[in-house]
């Protein structure tokens, strides 16, 4: 799991105008929160957040205003639904040692069966439970040879050691299905030849 510093700011303007002027300085408007703290509103550089929310579930180590330094990782990211740029990020504040429940990208290797199946995310994410400095970047399921009608569930997905399910354990992750193209096409070829013996 890797862990990125960066240094913050708090900030004491607050709506929509000094937001834009966070913004326009490279900066991004931010609330950490946890742990039964009241919310904490910072600043942090654009591009070195935008660089670390790269990594699922990053580790963010806060130096704020150089007097204290916070672990967090992110709960909630906005991003401009056009330019795709930083608009505002939440925090989660988090503890060394401490277990969190996060979302962990599920990655598949191996091909399916041959016939032109299709592998469908029943599930992105993985809901799981970890020690907050050890949270998983993702995990990788296997679907070598796997034919329509098959199925992942949780269960079957191996973890890191200390991380735990969040979700029921016989919750599809993946399923294989039958291509629908090659169905249609033959329907439509029975169909045809209906119509030619009349």
């Amino acid at each position: 799991m890797s862990e990125v510093k960066l240094a913050a700011e708090t900030r004491t303007e607050f709506g929509k105008g000094a937001a834009r002027r966070i913004r326009r300085d490279n900066k991004v408007p931010v609330v950490l929160y946890g742990h039964g703290t009241d919310p904490v509103h910072l600043t942090l550089p654009g591009h070195e957040l935008l660089l670390a929310l790269r990594t699922p579930n990053v580790l963010i180590s806060l130096d704020i205003d150089g007097k204290s330094n916070e672990l967090a990782i992110p709960k909630a990211v906005q991003r401009d639904p056009l330019k795709g740029f930083l608009e505002h990020v939440d925090l989660l504040l988090v503890k060394r040692g401490e277990k969190v429940t996060v979302e962990i990208p599920v990655h598949t290797e191996g091909e399916l069966a041959p016939g032109g199946n299709l592998l469908e995310h029943v599930l992105n994410a993985l809901p799981v439970e970890a020690e907050a400095t050890h949270i998983p970047e993702a995990v990788t399921v296997s679907v070598e040879g796997l034919a329509a009608g098959a199925s992942i569930h949780a269960k079957d997905i191996k973890l890191p050691g200390g991380v735990t399910l969040a979700v029921e354990e016989d919750a599809v992750v993946l399923q294989v299905l039958a291509a629908q193209a090659e169905e249609t096409e033959g329907e439509e070829a029975a169909e045809g030849e209906e119509v030619a013996e009349a």
